[in-house]
């Protein structure tokens, strides 16, 4: 238990990573059945993300191995103090989080090829079999998002159950996937190495996104609380009074501020929306508030008494930057070996 809190680091640092993964090919594809014709300025740079995976799989299994270490409640299961569902079996935990990643992977995978044979391929059959497999990408996204948000969030509290917070959460993190993806391109439009530079309106749309989803999400949010609030459930209510009033209230209001209030009072205004400075800076601010709101609900699953903040040990900062080094490393030879980017000089 007093190792929970540094480990929790460990496992918001995996979704995060897996949610920017999943979320480039995710919008690829979205962008691609709603025939965006922005999709055509940034549909490579998004599936780059994709290199994450190899990275984010890895990380899996360290905290699958790392038992009661990454699961609190392994430890009340052993002890046999409380009656856990059949959910909470470890074994299946196990089996349907490493199945379900390869799945999630092999049709991602799949996606990103037929996108590259759609280029070259103008074929009736061509175009149709990428469809086929783009339309599969959001159920793929919903289920497997499910799956995630109650394994390594809603039931790490045995007994604390919500019938929205599948949808919560990964939506939440596919706002801040955009926000990073925002930040991604904002730096690479400016470092000028692209070898097919986008037009600067996709920040437009980026921001549009931005606002739209920063209202789904707190729409999504006020709706899971406001049913425990207003029908008084005592067991479900407990787990947000203990983090918004018993330990952990300033990351909760914090959260709430950066994925919330920064961004929609600054968006709202259309001339923002149109400031690629701007929007950086509502970008970062909900990328950090998503880091914090997945801390904050993972952490936040034990008593109080065992709450710990986050980056105060060198465990969670250390592992912090060597995550963020290799996935920066991982990211560049991407975008180089795809020619996106020219080589250094």
């Amino acid at each position: 238990m007093e190792n929970f809190g540094s480990w929790s680091v460990l496992t918001v640092n995996f979704l995060i990573l897996q949610y920017i993964a999943l979320g480039g090919v995710t919008l690829s594809a979205l962008l691609h059945l709603i025939n965006g014709k922005w999709r055509f300025q940034v549909r490579k740079l998004a599936c780059s993300l994709a290199v994450l995976f190899p990275i984010t799989f890895v990380l899996l299994l360290v905290l699958l191995a790392n038992g009661e270490s990454t699961f609190q409640w392994l430890e009340h299961a052993h002890d046999g103090d409380q009656h856990l569902s059949g959910w909470h079996n470890y074994t299946f935990l196990v089996s349907r989080q490493i199945i379900g990643f390869l799945i999630v992977v092999g049709l991602y995978g799949l996606f990103i090829k037929l996108q590259h044979q759609s280029e070259i391929d103008s074929s009736y059959k061509t175009q149709r079999r990428f469809r086929n497999v783009a339309l599969l990408i959001p159920f793929a996204y919903f289920l497997y998002g499910t799956m995630v948000a109650w394994d390594f969030e809603m039931t790490m509290m045995p007994g604390w159950h919500s019938a929205s917070y599948g949808a919560y959460h990964f939506i939440s993190n596919f706002h801040g996937f955009l926000a990073f993806f925002t930040i991604f391109l904002f730096f690479l439009y400016r470092s000028e190495r692209l070898t097919k530079p986008f037009e600067p309106f996709v920040f437009n749309y980026l921001a549009q996104l931005l606002l739209g989803f920063t209202i789904l999400f707190t729409y999504l949010y006020f709706t899971q609380y406001l049913i425990m609030w207003y029908a008084r459930f005592p067991e479900e209510i407990i787990r947000y009074r203990n983090m918004m009033f018993h330990g952990f209230g300033p990351l909760w209001w914090t959260f709430l501020a950066l994925k919330f209030i920064i961004p929609f009072v600054t968006l709202v205004f259309t001339p923002n929306r149109h400031n690629p400075n701007t929007i950086l800076m509502v970008a970062i601010s909900i990328f950090i508030g998503t880091w914090i709101e997945r801390y904050t609900w993972i952490a936040g699953s034990v008593e109080p008494q065992f709450y710990k903040m986050p980056m105060t040990s060198l465990f969670g900062i250390g592992v912090t930057v060597v995550i963020a080094a290799i996935a920066f490393v991982a990211m560049r030879w991407s975008l180089t070996r795809y020619g996106l980017i020219k080589s250094a000089p």
